[in-house]
């Protein structure tokens, strides 16, 4: 990984956090005195063409500082020829055995199946009873 693309991870990260914490310091649209006025859906007390602070001003500089970073991550990514680094193989690569060979042989089961059908159940006389045992009959 080259310096130039190392200091746009770093601007990127660092870009990442700043618009977390921009976000989060920022109050909502219901959260203004307009709100107490019948104006909670508008941007201010005084209308939609509310003047914009300082939170909401670099929370958007930042937003397009974390978009252009990004695509300048993606362009870095795209021109390596061989993978390197941290992008070497994909989650799934590093997971699946990459031959034939390296994947284990399914188990086998070691023990029989029975022989037999169990023997049906009996009424209290020895003859079978009428309580729909055969898969073919109703229960009564």
């Amino acid at each position: 990984m080259n310096m130039l693309q190392s200091a746009v991870l770093v601007l990127h990260v660092l870009a990442a956090i700043a618009v977390c914490g921009f976000v989060l310091l920022q109050h909502g649209k219901g959260a203004d005195m307009g709100a107490a006025f019948g104006g909670g859906s508008s941007g201010s007390l005084f209308g939609a063409a509310g003047s914009a602070n300082f939170l909401s001003r670099s929370t958007a500089v930042l937003a397009t500082v974390f978009f252009l970073t990004s695509v300048a991550l993606t362009w870095f990514g795209s021109q390596q020829g061989a993978p390197q680094g941290v992008m070497e193989k994909g989650v799934m690569e590093r997971t699946l055995p990459s031959t034939p060979s390296d994947v284990p042989a399914p188990a086998t089961s070691t023990t029989p199946a029975p022989a037999t059908a169990p023997a049906p159940s009996t009424g209290a006389a020895g003859t079978p009873s009428s309580t729909g045992n055969a898969p073919s009959e109703v229960p009564k």
